[in-house]
């Protein structure tokens, strides 16, 4: 069964984007998938990386569940509201430790970065307070840029995919309801993507292309040191 990962950054636990990432999960459950919600709000681990990349924390537990969830997931979605063109500082901290160098990714003889999460698709829930020219226009799509190229497609993450929930703050309570159905939508469409293509795999006599193994990486990498 495909199993899809619902990351949610936001710290506050009654935000718009919890409804968004309650109202994702439960349509793709509907369709048959398996489905994960992590509400990073109700996580207990430090989200400084207090010595950068010069040395080592270790992972509290539930940053190695996380882990663990995050190598066994077919499609990534993260939920993250626009904050001061980045996202909150919960969700960069779970980033910052949770996709830890070597287990992640690594870099090349040539210093290009090699993400070790191929073979899993991902979508972006994005919510702002202003409207979408205004974001690409005079922004340059900042949030949109660090979560979906320099983080997911970093790590390998490919397609990724993206939805824009804007303006929050000027919108009515109708509004709201009509995005969270347009959030279903999504959750079920991106379920039937994932039933499709392990389908059509079996018809072809073939596996859907295989997921990359962040562990396995990892072990064969300090094999090598």
């Amino acid at each position: 069964m495909p199993h899809i990962l619902i990351i949610n950054g936001h710290p506050n636990p009654t935000s718009f984007s919890r409804y968004l990432a309650d109202a994702y999960a439960q349509a793709a459950r509907g369709e048959g998938v398996g489905v994960e919600q992590i509400n990073l709000c109700e996580l207990d681990f430090d989200p400084v990386l207090h010595a950068g990349y010069r040395g080592t924390q270790e992972l509290e537990a539930d940053l190695v569940k996380a882990q663990e969830s995050l190598a066994a997931c077919d499609h990534l979605v993260v939920v993250t509201p626009v904050w001061w063109g980045s996202t909150p500082a919960l969700l960069k901290g779970f980033f910052d430790r949770a996709l830890e160098a070597k287990w992640a990714y690594h870099y090349s003889d040539k210093g290009i970065p090699q993400g070790h999460f191929t073979g899993r698709s991902a979508r972006l829930l994005m919510t702002a307070d202003s409207p979408g020219w205004y974001l690409r226009l005079f922004q340059g799509q900042p949030t949109l840029r660090q979560v979906v190229n320099s983080t997911m497609r970093f790590c390998g993450f490919g397609p990724v995919k993206v939805s824009r929930f804007s303006p929050v703050r000027t919108s009515n309570a109708q509004k709201r309801e009509g995005w969270l159905v347009e959030a279903g939508r999504i959750g079920v469409q991106d379920a039937k993507k994932l039933l499709e293509a392990k389908q059509a795999g079996k018809k072809a006599g073939k596996k859907v292309k295989e997921k990359a193994d962040p562990f396995a990486i990892r072990a064969e990498l300090l094999k090598g040191k």
